[in-house]
């Protein structure tokens, strides 16, 4: 069954109380009313789509105020300026009613929804009782007037969400339905998620590709915007992993399927997105708590606005103090707040998708825009995490190429950019050297026995953890060293660098601009973090620490009082990204962990982003108590003078739809942003 009226817009983000059940689809969206839909569903087993089609035309949605705004014009034409002799009695009063009608039907059915569901005091059942109100006192064109500026208030709300959830919608349509298969050497188009693991796809220049995989052919170029938010081309070669969502740019290639439809990056991150506004910022559960006290109150001061002058006024005239009544429930309608300030934290969750960042809720934007603190991790953040072996300084005593080949060996059970550098400089393992024992000793290196020895590879912490005595200082070099010990002998180091990224010295201007404070944290040999923080001008950074270091450096920074936000792979540093305020993974690609792990994802790895997410942050703070601000000031005012007499419905009106008009333009301005 499919409801198509007023309030059955796509954002389904409206004035209504209580709790919500929030669910972010592609063709059936959520909102503030979404309550009572989810509440059909469960009652009467029918699925209700109250959501407009793509396909349905802004005309369409316009379409009863337009019906209701001609009649009502012509209505007032008549009792004002030409008063044709039929215009009168019973004849003026079904004109009227003619014009409510396609404005107001769809609010009534609403509001009697509400009351069967037990959400007795929403928004539609205020709007209902003060425009009928209206009519029984004779006040025909304000009743009109009311519920069409009421209406075309709630079309521009949804068109502003539809706006404001473009950029999402965008991502979650990067998938292609189908793709192509080579059975053989023929072509074939399947749907997508039919494909199977080791699958070959052919992959036409232009085309998307539906699920991760390994490329096949030499070289592709691929537009990556659908995961990054960059579209700067990037070349892969062969046997480099392609993930769903990207563009194939130049010429037909293949692709080895090596992952399931549903299990592919994108997928996760789609779902990432699908469920951010599950989580909600404290300022929207507020509003939601107020709201849902709020409007009992004040319909029982609308009653006893009514009455209560009874008692305490000589020449009591019902009519009027009912008028009043009247007034003061439109403009206590909380629209402005209910709907704003959702819209503004969709927006910065939108805009920050746009970018390549991904909240994992609403209530993130929150706690990023307090950051006082970024604390990150060098490798892989303010650093390539690219290492090369530079230098072998062995003792001559031993045979070079035998322990290398043997540190080889080791390494390859480690996933740690260090193991990938000494393996592309010791070339292919050799698989005749067999390994016992092996062992990981946290914040130092590895060990194993190899013929009966131990075979010792980390840093000169390792070295002192097993008195392996050596003759070098290692803090004398700057670069990040390998120490190796076999038969409990030291044999030598390697030296291997990693580059600052181009971005960092951005990163850190940026922080600074922000106010926020940069600490570097590193289980690196501390010359070479120190190294890094001077030329990056950080003020606070240490080296040599081991995860738990880590963690009491943290503490140490929150003991201060400090916001912290803990930037790093989000799986190495689970323990720190647990403690921070906020805990940001960068290369969200390259990780499934790392998704699961933070509360905000930085997909292409460049910590310029930890500075826009920052002001993303910021800026949608801003806008939320922006929008609080006005709607609270504008309603106070007009609500005393409601009550007082001195304000018309034309007023109330003003302070119901304008208001809140005013507050979704202004939350749809990040959208606009640049950052």
């Amino acid at each position: 069954m499919e409801h198509k009226h007023l309030h059955d817009t796509e954002n389904e983000q409206s004035c209504c109380t209580g709790e919500q059940k929030i669910h972010i689809q592609t063709d059936a969206h959520d909102g503030c009313c979404s309550s009572k839909k989810h509440k059909h569903s469960e009652h009467d087993g029918h699925n209700h789509d109250h959501s407009h089609n793509a396909d349905e035309s802004t005309f369409q949605m316009f379409l009863p105020s337009v019906i209701s705004l001609i009649l009502l014009i012509i209505a007032i034409g008549f009792d004002n300026y030409f008063t044709p002799n039929w215009f009168a009695g019973w004849t003026r009063i079904i004109w009227y009613v003619v014009a409510y009608v396609p404005v107001g039907f769809p609010v009534i059915k609403e509001a009697i929804e509400s009351i069967r569901y037990k959400d007795l005091f929403s928004e539609f059942l205020l709007m209902v009782i003060a425009t009928l109100g209206a009519f029984a006192i004779g006040e025909y064109p304000e009743a009109v007037a009311v519920m069409l500026f009421y209406s075309v208030g709630e079309v521009f709300q949804a068109l502003a969400v539809t706006r404001a959830k473009s950029d999402i919608k965008s991502l979650l349509d990067q998938r292609p339905d189908e793709v192509t298969i080579l059975v053989g050497s023929d072509p074939k188009t399947i749907k997508a998620p039919d494909a199977k693991i080791g699958d070959t796809i052919q992959l036409k220049a232009g085309e998307k590709l539906g699920l991760d995989g390994e490329l096949i052919s030499d070289t592709a170029s691929f537009n990556t915007a659908a995961l990054t938010g960059e579209s700067k081309p990037d070349t892969k070669s062969k046997g480099e992993t392609v993930l769903a969502g990207m563009i194939n740019l130049n010429k037909v290639s293949q692709v080895k399927v090596t992952t399931g439809y549903n299990d592919s990056k994108l997928s996760k991150i789609l779902e990432l997105v699908q469920n951010a506004t599950a989580q909600k910022a404290p300022t929207e559960l507020f509003i939601r708590k107020f709201a849902k006290i709020y409007t009992p109150i004040v319909v029982l001061l609308a009653v006893l606005i009514t009455f209560l002058p009874y008692l305490f006024v000589a020449e009591y005239v019902f009519a009027n103090w009912l008028y009043r009544a009247l007034i003061f429930l439109v403009i206590s309608c909380p629209c402005a707040l209910v709907i704003s300030i959702p819209l503004g934290y969709f927006g910065g969750i939108g805009a920050a998708s746009k970018n390549g960042i991904l909240f994992k809720g609403s209530n993130f934007l929150d706690a990023i825009a307090t950051i006082q603190n970024v604390v990150m991790d060098k490798t892989g953040t303010m650093t390539e995490g690219v290492f090369k072996v530079q230098e072998v300084v062995f003792n001559p005593q031993f045979d070079e190429k035998e322990i290398l080949q043997m540190v080889n060996v080791l390494e390859s059970q480690s996933t740690h950019p260090v193991a990938t550098a000494i393996h592309e400089y010791a070339g292919k393992i050799d698989t005749s050297i067999k390994l016992e024992d092996v062992e990981e000793i946290p914040g130092q290196g590895l060990k194993a026995v190899i013929d009966g020895k131990n075979l010792l590879v980390g840093n000169f912490k390792l070295m002192d953890t097993f008195s392996i005595p050596y003759d070098i200082n290692p803090h004398s070099i700057v670069y990040t060293l390998i120490a190796v010990a076999y038969d409990k002998k030291f044999i030598g180091y390697l030296t291997i660098a990693d580059s600052i990224k181009e971005d960092a010295q951005i990163t850190i201007d940026k922080l600074k601009t922000l106010n926020v404070k940069t600490t570097m944290l590193s289980g690196d040999k501390n010359s070479v973090v120190q190294f890094v923080a001077q030329k990056l001008e950080i003020a606070n950074a240490y080296g040599d620490l081991l995860p738990e270091d880590k963690v009491n450096k943290v503490k140490e920074i929150k003991a201060k009082n400090e916001t912290v936000a803990f930037v790093g792979d989000g799986v190495n540093d689970a323990p720190v990204v647990a403690l921070s305020n906020v805990g940001i993974a960068m290369g969200g690609l390259g990780s499934d962990a790392t998704i699961e792990t933070a509360d905000v994802v930085i997909q292409d790895d460049k910590p310029s982003k930890i500075a826009m997410a920052i002001h993303i942050g910021k800026q949608t703070k801003k806008i939320v108590w922006q929008n609080i601000t006005l709607a609270f000031v504008v309603k106070a005012a007009v609500l005393i003078l409601g009550a007082g007499g001195l304000a018309t419905m034309w007023e109330a009106v003003f302070a119901d739809v304008g208001v809140a008009l005013l507050a979704i333009l202004n939350a749809v301005r990040i959208q606009r942003m640049k950052f």
